[in-house]
């Protein structure tokens, strides 16, 4: 099969994901599940071939890869008519591999993936960061990219997003919208921030806040009225605001400190979690910093943003498990699901318990 017809199947299949790995035959998760398709085992010959139509097909020389100069590469393609899609080939105990990562032509649609009113109104917000954190593959680029098409679609702003790739494709709607893509178009994403804040922009986007440099870059950028969306590989508001602070030397945590109660606005945390009928669904954590949240960022007692999460609901917010317990009381996911993506398993047991549902 032409890997040009692989790929639309994929699209048509609803996949997210295809496996190229000597010795299993191709394989792709669709709803969270891997489905391995018929057909022989790939031998470390059938990968490279494959990787090699990847290179073909993208546009880019195979030679820098074959040479063992680089280990692994990370790059995005489009078919036109098709779809885009996001390739990290690597090896693995010497023969070559690839996962590609299936993006659809168009946005997604926040309803039908069920994202939250009260994420999505984050495109009201001016100024200050906003973090969306949660495990690889929890969808933390599609919900970015929902909030960022609401803004384009309503607002009259300059939106500049940096990313390695480029996901999801923005029109500019009311906004003018210029994608930079690590490393064909910047360096490094503390380089592209450093040139963003020349662009005139109101809004960015950064792909990921990787190291101290560039979180200490992006809070700055916020500092000055601009508006930083970003993610994390964190999952709850509490665990997030510790990573970023033990990023740094303890000589510079009580500084990042000040700074992050100053500029923090939002932090998401979600999960992809299985369903009752074998398809997948998000679950939320979603924190506001409010004047609570801020002093307890500032007292070193993030230990307790859970419990202010709990009780603002008022203010739209949501803890983990809090979620979780919803998704179990509506029926949609079981309750071992829940309590293996729990923050606290013990006290999501008692409260299940306690509700005659377990």
């Amino acid at each position: 099969m032409l890997l040009s017809d692989l790929l639309k199947q994929m699209i048509d299949l609803k996949a997210s994901d295809i496996f190229v790995v000597a010795g299993l035959p191709l394989t792709y998760k669709a709803s969270g599940r891997q489905v391995r398709m018929d057909g022989e085992i790939l031998t470390p010959a059938d990968t490279r071939t494959v990787v090699e139509a990847i290179y073909e097909i993208a546009g880019r020389d195979f030679k820098n890869f074959a040479s063992n100069d680089n280990l692994d590469e990370d790059f995005s393609f489009a078919l036109p008519g098709i779809g885009r899609f996001r390739a990290n080939v690597f090896r693995q105990r010497g023969s070559m591999s690839a996962v590609i990562r299936v993006i659809p032509f168009g946005l997604p649609d926040p309803a039908e993936l069920n994202i939250p009113e009260s994420v999505l109104k984050l495109a009201d917000l001016t100024k200050g960061l906003v973090l969306v954190t949660g495990p690889a593959g929890s969808g933390k680029s599609t919900t970015l990219a929902c909030i960022i098409d609401r803004i384009n679609r309503e607002r009259n702003r300059h939106i500049i997003t940096l990313e390695d790739p480029i996901e999801y494709v923005h029109r500019h709607e009311k906004c003018i919208v210029t994608q930079r893509e690590v490393p064909t178009d910047i360096v490094t994403y503390a380089e592209g921030l450093r040139s963003a804040m020349r662009e005139s922009p109101d809004i960015i986007l950064l792909g990921e806040m990787r190291d101290p440099e560039t979180i200490a870059t992006a809070v700055t950028a916020a500092e000055m009225a601009q508006l930083i969306f970003s993610t994390l590989h964190t999952t709850g508001a509490a665990g997030t605001v510790d990573r970023i602070i033990d990023a740094f030397p303890a000589s510079q945590q009580r500084q990042i400190r000040m700074q992050l109660s100053m500029v923090l606005q939002a932090i998401v945390s979600q999960q992809l979690v299985p369903t009752v009928d074998g398809g997948v669904t998000p679950a939320w954590e979603i924190m506001v910093s409010t004047a609570a949240i801020r002093n307890l960022i500032r007292e070193e007692k993030t230990y307790q943003i859970d419990s202010v999460i709990a009780a603002g609901s008022r203010e739209g917010m949501r803890t983990m498990d809090q979620s979780l317990f919803e998704l179990v009381s509506e029926g949609k996911i079981t309750t071992e699901t829940a309590l293996s993506h729990a923050i606290h398993p013990t006290s999501l047991e008692h409260r299940l318990e306690t509700e005659g549902i377990l």
